[in-house]
């Protein structure tokens, strides 16, 4: 590993879908670049997920450019899975993934440059694809009293599997995909099982077609283009109703309760007086995106979000979000790393044509 100032033309943070589909574009287009990953070996976010996420349960994994995914046991841990098959794309494709290194801080540098700046040093960019995702940034809201709580707490982000929770009383919180999940799998093992979300969960019976992708993407899209805060793709699909959830609602399981007014010591309490004890609130809710190691730079909006046109950020054309926003699914990392790319190739050559001959 450099310890020292290292030159290249592109910077790429996570090695995630979205970083890797970037470096495959990178690499492709001979541009020199350096992949810097934080995680302790290769596979995203995804080496983090619970045991009990197999790979058959995995919501629209889409293979990476130039090499599927084939023949993958789906009972098997997607954390196996996928960890295993973003280790061999590294390898077939020579990828530069340099790990773990944490990025603090992306800053001005000398020349018109980015300064990176990291566990392992510092490297000097004419440009960045920021592909951190958001697994890194749970969110947990607030309500009164949640600090009195005698249970445990615990985010998606820790959840273990549902054996940590025989015999206990759960309060699982949020609408998502993550929440059924969740939900379906300790109600098997559990004593009892709440189910809160801040607004009633709509469930999407029948296809999901190509329109209907385009559509969701849109609805993303245009948040980031106004400056705000992106939602999952996955916030405006809705629930898909496959059989496990029909059974979930037939039981009782996934019915759900608006969410409390408080939280006291041994449970929740509602406007209306009613309570629930619980020995555990889980918060399925939700995560952000991971740029903090961006604010030197000031591309936030009003709003809270980074402005973006395609991948590009529109106060600073040399930066580049893959994986951020409308291109948060596996399939739209692959074709945002590509865009990303060919941006960063323009962005590259004009420079180099506009520089002085010495």
């Amino acid at each position: 590993m450099r310890n020292s100032d290292a030159d290249v033309d592109v910077v790429v943070i996570g090695a995630g879908q979205a970083g890797l589909s970037s470096a495959y574009h990178l690499t492709r287009a001979g541009l020199d670049h350096v992949v810097l990953d934080h995680a302790p070996r290769p596979g995203g976010a995804w080496q983090f997920r619970w045991p009990t996420l197999t790979y058959g349960k995995v919501h629209g994994m889409h293979a990476l450019p130039g090499m599927e995914l084939t023949g993958a046991d789906p009972l098997r841990p997607s954390s196996e899975v996928i960890g295993e098959y973003f280790a061999a794309y590294e390898d077939r494709f020579g990828l530069r993934v340099r790990r773990p290194v944490d990025v603090s801080a992306v800053r001005e540098g000398d020349g018109g440059r980015l300064r990176v700046e990291t566990s392992a040093g510092v490297w000097s960019a004419r440009a960045l694809v920021n592909a951190t995702g958001t697994w890194d940034r749970p969110f947990w809201p607030r309500y009164p009293g949640q600090e009195t709580f005698r249970g445990r707490q615990l985010h998606t982000a820790h959840y273990p599997g549902p054996r940590e929770f025989a015999g206990a009383r759960v309060i699982v919180v949020g609408g998502g995909t993550s929440a059924v999940q969740h939900l379906l799998e300790i109600a098997e093992v559990a004593a009892e099982t709440t189910w809160v979300t801040r607004r009633p969960p709509v469930f999407r019976d029948g296809g999901f077609g190509e329109a209907e992708g385009r559509a969701a993407v849109a609805l993303v899209e245009e948040r980031v283009r106004r400056g705000l805060p992106p939602r999952s793709v996955v916030s405006v699909t809705g629930l898909p109703l496959n059989e496990a959830v029909r059974a979930g609602l037939a039981s009782g399981v996934l019915d759900r309760r608006p969410v409390f007014d408080r939280i006291t010591a041994t449970g929740a309490v509602w406007a209306d007086g009613s309570r629930v004890d619980a020995d555990v609130i889980l918060w399925a809710t939700g995560f952000r995106a991971a740029v903090d190691h961006l604010a030197p730079l000031r591309l936030r909006e009003p709003g809270g979000g980074i402005r973006v046109e395609g991948t590009r950020a529109v106060r600073d054309e040399r930066i580049h979000l893959v994986g951020y926003g409308p291109s948060a699914s596996t399939i739209g990392a692959n074709r945002a790393g590509g865009a990303a790319v060919r941006e960063i190739r323009r962005l590259l050559t004009r420079e180099r044509a506009a520089a002085p001959v010495s």
